[in-house]
């Protein structure tokens, strides 16, 4: 397995990129927007390869928020064109390559095809070991939460009590779309926004950002590479005070 540059760097367990700029990408060069997006899938599956040599254990992409069905809607129908293919396309090259597909999102929303396409993916790829890539389609952060909360309430009725602050937080994590799934060390965002967008809002409580002008279609390994030195130049204390390793 290929190594960073620096051997000394700290992997994070979980990687979470909000895969921005395919538009931006596409304007600066007179190209259509469907250019951008279909430049932007080619980088996801570089960015996923990438990960897998770096030793990362998760990568979550955020692939279509619930806010994105708002966009014109002959770039919906390019985006689900592209999500076809590439579940056609990729999925028994990542079932080759040890990787696991997980998706998190409502997609009871999508075409049935693409329905079956995703849970074929996430059967055939269910054991794989190397790299657990995680897809967020048609996922919101709040709406996480809410039908987290929902699903929480209905199970302190069914035990019929009263559940304390404490066995709230603690049970809570296990309701949500990201269940079983650590919580993310990194999230990167390109194209230089900054912002979270309604992005794994609870599982982000302690995560480090790093925010980079590099817009998705361009993202590689060495840019992935430099989000995680920045990551490894932080002090992550959870709430408590600083360490004292610098």
């Amino acid at each position: 397995m290929k190594q960073p540059e620096n051997p000394n760097l700290n992997i994070p367990t979980h990687i979470a990129v909000i895969m921005d700029g395919n538009g931006r990408w596409a304007a600066a060069r007179g190209l259509p927007r469907t250019m951008g997006h279909q430049r932007g899938s080619e980088a996801v599956k570089r960015i996923t390869h990438a990960a897998a040599e770096l030793g990362v254990k998760y990568l979550t992409l955020f692939g279509f928020s619930s806010e994105n069905w708002s966009r014109p809607e002959s770039e919906v129908k390019e985006l689900m064109k592209l999500l076809r293919s590439y579940l056609r396309s990729e999925t028994a090259e990542l079932h080759k390559n040890d990787i696991r597909l997980r998706v998190i999102g409502n997609r009871r929303d999508f075409d049935q095809d693409i329905i079956d396409l995703i849970d074929n993916a996430e059967r055939l790829t269910a054991d794989n070991r190397k790299i657990t890539l995680v897809m967020a389609l048609n996922y919101g952060g709040r709406n996480d939460i809410l039908h987290a909360a929902n699903a929480l309430a209905d199970y302190a009725a069914r035990e019929k009590r009263k559940l304390s602050e404490e066995e709230v937080e603690a049970l809570f994590p296990q309701f949500l779309m990201t269940s079983g799934i650590p919580d993310p060390d990194l999230m990167i965002r390109t194209s230089g926004e900054q912002r979270i967008s309604n992005f794994l809002l609870w599982p982000c409580a302690y995560t480090e950002f790093v925010f980079t002008n590099t817009l998705w279609p361009d993202f590689d390994k060495q840019s992935l590479e430099q989000a995680i030195e920045e990551y490894n130049r932080r002090d992550r204390r959870f709430g408590n005070i600083a360490s004292t390793k610098r």
